[in-house]
């Protein structure tokens, strides 16, 4: 089913991960853009979203025994809903009931109310769902349990699994900031909006963990009862960033994704389909674009997604401007949805198709100039530049700091076909 080729790629990951993990909330949009703005923008696929499947993509996670809540220096432990035979390998499992007794413990004094839990033995990731109140007013807050992949090529690093944060131009955070803990863990610490042009004044602040192991857990809260269609019931979200980011370390949660079946992970209903090439690590495409970017440009800033993303902000004396390359692997077969009416075959057989249009993010004169290729191979690289240094802010020039002639020469370069730089 055809979308929009233009989107937000933490509005996807995020979108994807409190879709599975948060299964309460409609799509979400803003934190979550505002989150999307720290990576810049990435293209929406029109069949598949080039995201690290699901919930994995959105790296938070418990720490394990390190932190304590400042509210609880000894948290009891959640006793399961069943435990494995004496003996036996296989952890506990969890109940929807234990996940939200395991929030409603580690929260800070106030009454939390339900929204939906799930367990360990679903289909679905852990999840818990509340409103929050501290007697300062009522505030969703969301944890959701997965794991991120580990078996990766090279040695994993939490860190590059984490939600990065982003030089402050891109963020569209109030605050953001990513550590590594004493355990090897990477956490990010964010707060942000609802809305990234902020038309209404829901705040979304959020914490993102992995550890070693590959467990991850996703918090976020929000001032109002719910992340969209209620209106702001407090100034800020109930918890401070310090407690978010000790709510995110708690080792109870790291039990419960242990107690995830592994089998749940596995390929079901696709299981037969040819898997898909591994997709470009963000550092190698940033090197790449670094590279192919002429000489006389200045590098102001850059992000990069863990794979298939990045951009930078570069500047030729008038101006700033977002430059962001998308390369996505295995595209062959939804070709004819990507390249219509006005697209060129080349000698070689790949497909080329030019795009200029206005930017589709708010920001005032902004405009949005792509270039979309796809190899015989199944290739795909697309290259976009914007007069402005953000989508969502006004723009700084009257065009992009690149012609569509030399966009084309980007995605069109062979170097985008080798997995180094």
């Amino acid at each position: 089913m055809p979308v929009d080729q233009h989107s937000d790629p933490f509005e996807e990951r995020f979108s994807a991960a409190l879709h599975e993990a948060g299964g309460a909330f409609d799509r979400p949009g803003g934190a979550l853009a505002a989150a999307g703005e720290a990576r810049g923008r990435r293209l929406r696929l029109r069949r598949r979203a080039a995201v690290v499947g699901g919930a994995a993509g959105l790296a938070l996670v418990g720490v394990g025994g390190t932190l304590l809540t400042p509210w609880d220096d000894s948290p009891a432990p959640v006793k399961p809903a069943s435990v494995a035979a004496s003996g036996s390998a296989k952890p506990a499992a969890y109940s929807g009931d234990d996940v939200f007794r395991t929030l409603k413990k580690l929260l800070p004094k106030g009454k939390l109310t339900k929204t939906e839990a799930r367990g360990t033995k679903g289909d679905l990731p852990p999840l818990a769902l509340g409103v929050f109140d501290d007697g300062k007013g009522e505030g969703a807050v969301s944890v959701g349990l997965d794991r991120v992949r580990t078996d990766t090529p090279g040695k994993f690093d939490p860190v590059t699994a984490v939600m990065p944060c982003s030089d402050g131009g891109q963020s569209g955070f109030d605050s953001c900031r990513t550590d590594v803990l004493p355990d090897g863990s990477a956490v990010t610490v964010y707060q942000g909006y609802e809305y990234p042009d902020r038309r209404e004044d829901t705040k979304a602040w959020g914490a993102d963990l992995v550890t070693r192991a590959g467990q991850h857990v996703s918090v976020i809260e929000w001032n109002a009862a719910a992340e969209k269609g209620k209106p702001v019931t407090r100034p800020e979200p109930p918890l401070s960033t310090t407690q978010l980011r000790t709510l995110a370390a708690a080792p109870e949660w790291r039990r419960i994704v242990d107690a995830i079946p592994q089998e749940r992970q596995k390929p079901s209903a696709a299981a037969s389909a040819p898997t898909r090439p591994a997709e470009m690590a963000g550092w190698v495409i940033l090197r790449k674009l670094s590279l192919l970017l002429p000489d006389e440009l200045k590098r102001v800033s850059y992000g990069s997604q863990e794979t298939g993303f990045g951009y930078m902000v570069v500047d030729d004396g008038k101006g700033r401007s977002l430059v962001q390359v998308n390369v996505q692997p295995g595209m062959s077969d939804v070709a004819d949805e990507l390249f219509g009416e006005g697209s060129e075959t080349l000698k070689d057989g790949t497909r080329v198709a030019v795009h200029q249009g206005p930017g589709e993010k708010g920001g005032a004169g902004v405009v949005m100039w792509t270039v979309d290729t796809l190899r015989k191979d199944g290739l795909r690289v697309v290259v976009s530049a914007f007069n402005a240094a953000a989508q969502n802010k006004a723009a700084t020039r009257a065009e992009p700091a690149l012609t569509v002639k030399q966009l084309r020469t980007i995605a069109l370069s062979p170097r985008w076909r080798s997995t180094e730089d």
